[in-house]
C-alpha cells in the first residue's frame, strides 16, 4: 500500500513547524559584512592605489639593475 499527501506551505512556515530557528536577520548582518569586506578589497585594486603600493619597490628595483650594470661594465673596463 502506498499512501501520498501534499503539504502546501511557504518555506517560512515549514521552518517555524519544524522548531528551526529564523536565520534571516543573522544572514542579512553577514552579507553587510561581506559586502563592506570586498569594498576595503576593490579600493586597493584602484589603479592609484597599486601604483602607490608597487612603485616605490619597483623603483628601488630598478636602481639595484642598473648599479648592477653598471659594476659590471665598470669590471669589464678594468679587464681590458
Amino acid at each position: 500500500m502506498k499512501i501520498s499527501f501534499d503539504v502546501d506551505c511557504t518555506p517560512e512556515e515549514l521552518r517555524e513547524f519544524f522548531g528551526l530557528p529564523d536565520v534571516k536577520p543573522m544572514q542579512e548582518q553577514l552579507l553587510k559584512e561581506v559586502e563592506q569586506r570586498m569594498r576595503t578589497g576593490l579600493a586597493a585594486l584602484e589603479p592609484e592605489a597599486m601604483l602607490k603600493t608597487w612603485m616605490p619597490a619597483g623603483m628601488q628595483g630598478f636602481e639595484k639593475l642598473q648599479e648592477m650594470f653598471l659594476n659590471q661594465l665598470g669590471a669589464a673596463a678594468l679587464k681590458k
